[in-house]
């Protein structure tokens, strides 16, 4: 059975993002609009550029970042991917965290407009030095058990 065109450009997309490196980044300008969309729970941009320079820090800022896509549902004008992210942080040390991102396809173009993470963030700010302790403690206080 062929490929739709979105199932296409997911898998494409999908093979990017999950052989990430600094030298590869550019791969994604073919896939994305120029002003696309990449919101993530740290960042909330427009623009290719602006996107690869989010992308570029995390590489400056980590040690061995990678993703692996774990599924994905491909619809006519999205798709989710679900992922696991892992990377070793300072401070944190080896973080690993599971999330999911909504990809919008602009079919004029046969590009991406949107790339939305969904990911839980407070396992980053539970394993910071001063802020960590106070919201383990909120954590604890809030819980039902």
């Amino acid at each position: 059975m062929p490929l739709t065109p979105s199932k296409q450009l997911c898998e494409r997309y999908c093979e990017v993002f999950s052989n990430l490196s600094p030298e590869t980044l550019d791969q994604f300008k073919d896939l994305v609009t120029e002003q696309v969309h990449f919101r993530d729970p740290f960042n909330d941009v427009r623009g290719f550029s602006k996107m690869r320079r989010i992308l570029e820090d995390m590489f400056e800022n980590t040690e061995n970042p990678a993703f692996n896509v774990l599924e994905q549902s491909v619809y006519a004008d999205h798709a989710w991917l679900r992922w696991q992210f892992t990377a070793k942080v300072p401070v944190i040390g080896l973080l690993s965290v599971e999330g999911a991102t909504r990809l919008e396809f602009d079919h004029y173009n046969g590009l991406i407009t949107e790339h939305i993470d969904y990911w839980d963030s407070a396992p980053v700010y539970l394993r910071l030095p001063l802020i960590g302790g106070l919201l383990r403690l909120i954590k604890r206080r809030m819980s039902a058990s």
